[in-house]
């Protein structure tokens, strides 16, 4: 048996979650073109026969500004302690510069076996993905180098048997049919959020916490959390369509988790500042 942790590593909003989906076959973390999407240390495993990779997605490095960003920064660097490789994912549409250069050498250091993965190549052109793999290679000594589309999944088989083949021999860590790390609360919740990030825009996005109160044989209970009165009635939207919209697209994917029909009842309160709120932090999970 083969098994280990391969850390995801990148700045924000250059497509790891999406590209840790699609090496797991499977949807784990949730998805946005907003940075700060992703706020948790979450595990996608994919399995092969005698062999176990398992995902480590991060929220993207940043510079901290409040508690929660903290947190999300300390996760990021605990994340890297105990890995066997790392995933280093970098945007093929946008320029590689310091804030790519000041992450490689994060990872670089860590004396594990570094695999670039040049996000986002479909529909450009051979002459700018070579001249943006040719930067990539500069960034240090990695093992290999992708290009690949985690959005159409173009070179994203050839990426897993990269990973797999890093493997150590080790335990089978989580069941087989387990596909992520995180408990069925945060899952749902994390699932509620996406949508509410999609309907939103400006600095709302990064206001909007969710917590599920219930999760009941015919109804899920959630809260959506916000700062302020004003945001309070941007995401209940005009007698109350957009709350009313958040929950007619997350409940698809609430019942396809649960494996059975559900009422999703979502209320949306003002907590003022909880993203500076350490007890609150903590009940989010973050």
């Amino acid at each position: 048996m083969k098994s280990g942790f391969v850390a995801v590593a990148g700045r924000p909003n250059v497509g790891k979650s999406t590209l840790v989906n699609a090496l797991a076959g499977q949807k784990v973390a949730i998805v946005s073109d907003k940075p700060q999407t992703t706020r948790h240390r979450i595990f996608g495993i994919a399995n092969a026969p005698e062999q176990q990779l398992v995902l480590v997605d991060m929220p993207g490095f940043q510079r901290p500004l409040d508690p929660m960003t903290e947190r999300m920064q300390r996760t990021v660097d605990q994340s890297f302690s105990d890995v066997d490789a790392v995933l280093f994912v970098l945007s093929a549409r946008e320029r590689i510069g310091a804030g790519d250069r000041f992450i490689a050498q994060r990872v670089f250091d860590l004396g594990v076996p570094v695999v670039i993965a040049l996000n986002k190549v479909d529909r450009l052109k051979p002459g700018h993905i070579a001249t943006q793999m040719a930067t990539a290679s500069q960034l240090g000594a990695f093992h290999a180098l992708h290009p690949v589309s985690a959005k159409t999944g173009d070179g994203i088989g050839e990426l897993r048997s990269e990973l797999f083949e890093l493997l150590p021999d080790g335990p089978a860590y989580f069941p087989t049919d387990q596909r992520t790390n995180l408990p069925l609360e945060l899952e749902l919740a994390e699932l509620i959020r996406e949508k509410a990030i999609q309907l939103t825009r400006d600095e709302l996005p990064h206001a909007i916490g969710v917590e599920i109160d219930e999760i009941g044989d015919k109804v899920v209970r959630a809260s959506l959390y916000v700062e302020t009165d004003s945001q309070k009635q941007i995401v209940v939207g005009r007698g109350g369509t957009l709350v009313r919209e958040i929950g007619t697209r997350a409940r698809p994917e609430l019942e396809l988790r649960l494996g059975h029909p559900v009422y999703l009842d979502l209320h949306v309160k003002v907590r003022d500042r909880w993203r500076r709120d350490e007890s609150m932090l903590e009940r989010l999970g973050l």
